[in-house]
């Protein structure tokens, strides 16, 4: 479903292959393992009026980890942004922006460790609340320009479009809420991850803010960095709740991150680590496995169960044209749960497919659905759906996956369905997320301001051309299809 989606508009509105060629994103397919860092606190203390004048020097962004260290193929890829200039996100209730980047130049944080306060940053996507939320959430997702990618000569396009679209999927999406109690309960799970990473971290004698970012509904990212300057914060560590990096997830999100920070006084000088991926954390694995070792014990024979399991997918062109590593680190992450699951004895077959795609345009195969029909027609009997992408519980486990997905299960001929809750606050995993927020700490640097060559790609006129002359023929079609100018006619007036 695109309401917890960032690579569904893209292919929702054609855009995702053209633009994605010439994308800031660019990764070094060789790149198989991610890390994370994160957390701060949406409990603050009373801010100050000096807020411009943090004890320690920088802002940067890192992403070391203790358990991988492959990280060279990201200094030469941009999640800038393409220019210096402030994105506008036009969105139609507050927002916030964080910051993230990754550059060689950076200086060390001097404050002694005694003058630190600490602050983890939680990212995610956000929810609406109620089924009047859906549309303006719609709006916020669609307005995004790392979402629909247009030319410079457009730009001017990225909001009605986005109105467009939002009235045009509002419907449908509302309906799909409606089923799940008629809101996201992913503010609330957020939240209480949040109260628990802070508990999990005073066990460890560390004190720290924690803060919750949403990416297009409040709490916005920008409502936490507000929050964050006012408690006069000293190191951050950024933690977005995805376990495998994508650039329409992950991405994203700090980019927007980087564009704040890298324009106000008191956040460029601001130590920060960012937590890019942490799949592959003992941590998790253990967690997802103790989880599915579990559930399989719910089912009469638990040796004949096929684990499935069923990542958020993203249009092909992601992978193949901008080089996002999200499909190889979720078959490694898919990889290491099995062996963890197999070393305590657990050896059924598996299967991993990809869900929520939208749009016409080709997404990661194979497709969940598809894949749950095969199984059923050879014979599969037991079925325990793994949700392996997400770490909290929304639309797309709780409808799509326990409605949509169930129901053709069964119709199929698979006779006993169970699934795998997400993680939550399981204890182990929170654990393991406080583990991540104090090997982080370290790295903390101070953010670069250099433009790489992946940026300066964004300015090469031959590149624009292409991408002017695309972005023409889609607006002009867009605009004159009679179902969106009656869709302007009936809703946007």
């Amino acid at each position: 479903m695109e309401a917890a989606s960032l690579s569904g508009v893209l292919s929702h509105t054609n855009l995702s292959g053209s633009n994605l060629r010439n994308s800031d994103y660019r990764f070094s397919r060789s790149i198989r393992r991610g890390r994370c860092v994160a957390s701060v606190s949406r409990h603050s203390s009373e801010g100050s009026n000096d807020v411009d004048k943090p004890s320690s020097k920088a802002l940067v962004i890192s992403s070391s980890d203790s358990n991988t260290k492959n990280y060279s193929a990201l200094k030469g890829s941009n999640l800038s942004g393409g220019s210096n200039q402030k994105r506008n996100l036009n969105l139609q209730t507050n927002c916030a922006v964080g910051f993230c980047t990754f550059g060689e130049n950076v200086v060390e944080s001097h404050a002694h460790a005694a003058e630190e306060k600490l602050g983890v940053l939680l990212l995610n996507l956000g929810g609406p609340e109620t089924l009047n939320d859906v549309q303006p959430f719609l709006y916020n997702l669609f307005a995004d320009p790392d979402i629909i990618r247009l030319p410079r000569l457009f730009k001017f396009l990225q909001r009605p479009l986005a109105k467009l679209i939002s009235v045009l999927r509002a419907p449908k999406s509302k309906e799909g809420y409606a089923a799940i109690g008629g809101g996201s309960p992913l503010r609330k799970i957020t939240d209480e991850q949040a109260d628990a990473l802070r508990m999990a971290l005073e066990a460890k004698n560390v004190c720290a803010n924690i803060y919750v970012g949403m990416r297009y509904w409040y709490p916005f990212t920008e409502e936490a960095i507000e929050q964050i300057k006012r408690d006069r914060i000293t190191k951050l560590v950024v933690l977005p709740l995805y376990p495998q990096f994508s650039i329409s997830t992950t991405g994203s999100s700090v980019r927007v991150l980087q564009s704040i920070f890298r324009e106000d006084a008191y956040l460029s000088r601001l130590p920060v680590s960012v937590i890019l991926s942490w799949y592959q954390r003992q941590g998790y694995i253990r967690s997802m496995a103790d989880l599915i070792e579990k559930e399989l014990g719910r089912f009469p024979k638990p040796e004949e169960v096929m684990i499935f399991f069923s990542a958020h997918g993203v249009p092909v062109s992601y992978v193949e044209d901008a080089g996002d590593p999200y499909k190889d680190q979720m078959e490694e992450c898919i990889c290491l749960i099995m062996q963890e699951l197999k070393a305590r004895g657990i050896g059924n077959d598996h299967k991993l497919a990809y869900q929520s795609r939208v749009g016409p345009v080709q997404w990661l195969k194979p497709y969940t659905d598809e894949v749950l029909v095969e199984l059923g027609q050879k014979g599969v009997k037991s079925l325990l759906a793994v949700p392996i992408s997400f770490v909290s519980e929304h639309i797309e486990t709780l409808e799509e996956i326990d409605m949509e997905y169930k129901d053709l299960a069964l119709e199929s001929g698979i006779e006993n369905w169970g699934r795998v809750p997400a993680l939550g606050c399981t204890s182990s995993f929170i654990t393991d997320l406080a583990d991540a927020v104090v090997e982080a700490l370290p790295s903390a640097k101070a953010m670069s301001t250099s433009r790489d060559t992946a940026e300066e790609a964004e300015y090469d006129p031959l590149n624009y051309l292409v991408k002017l002359f695309r972005g023409s023929i889609l607006a002009f079609i867009l605009l004159l299809t009679p179902k969106v100018l009656l869709a302007f006619r009936n809703h946007l007036f």
